[in-house]
């Protein structure tokens, strides 16, 4: 998120606050009848500002909260391709983004199999509804995740070693 607001010059704290918090509630309440909305509650309890709790709703195609401002269009592109992305890089003999290119990980989409819960409609309309090409988009993805691979553990710090 970060790197796609300084792309699009959008506020790079901002969009990252709403990259870290989107799925917060989600392990608490993974069903499509709570999450987000709990979430919402929680955070405008909190104080979060419209903006942010707004962007998240976003994210989730049944909350009806449509999609309208950049922030909120790369943080539904690059939502489940971050994790697609992720077990890319987990499969890998180094579990390293390193190795992970944007050409593999869109073969590896047609791969139903391959990290079943991701949505693969979801990457794709994302992509589109930014108005950038797939593989241009996961090429995008890879390179600021590789940014910040050490912090994400894919930095292959954690493959075993013969």
């Amino acid at each position: 998120m970060r790197a796609y607001a300084r792309k699009l010059s959008g506020d790079e704290e901002l969009w990252g606050v709403v990259g870290l918090l989107h799925d917060f509630d989600y392990d608490r309440y993974p069903r499509l009848e709570d999450h987000p909305y709990r979430g919402n509650e929680i955070l405008k309890e909190r104080g979060y500002s419209d903006e942010i709790r707004r962007a998240i709703m976003s994210h989730a195609d049944y909350s009806g909260v449509t999609r309208e401002s950049p922030m909120e269009k790369a943080l539904f592109a690059c939502d489940e391709l971050a994790g697609f992305i992720t077990a890319c890089a987990l499969v890998k003999p180094g579990k390293s983004l390193a190795e992970v290119e944007a050409p593999s990980v869109k073969r590896k989409m047609k791969d139903k199999a391959f990290a079943r819960s991701v949505n693969r409609a979801d990457i794709v309309n994302g992509a589109a509804d930014m108005g950038v090409e797939l593989e241009q988009h996961i090429a995008f993805c890879i390179e600021a995740m590789k940014g910040i691979a050490g912090e994400l553990g894919l930095d292959g710090s954690g493959a075993k070693t013969a």
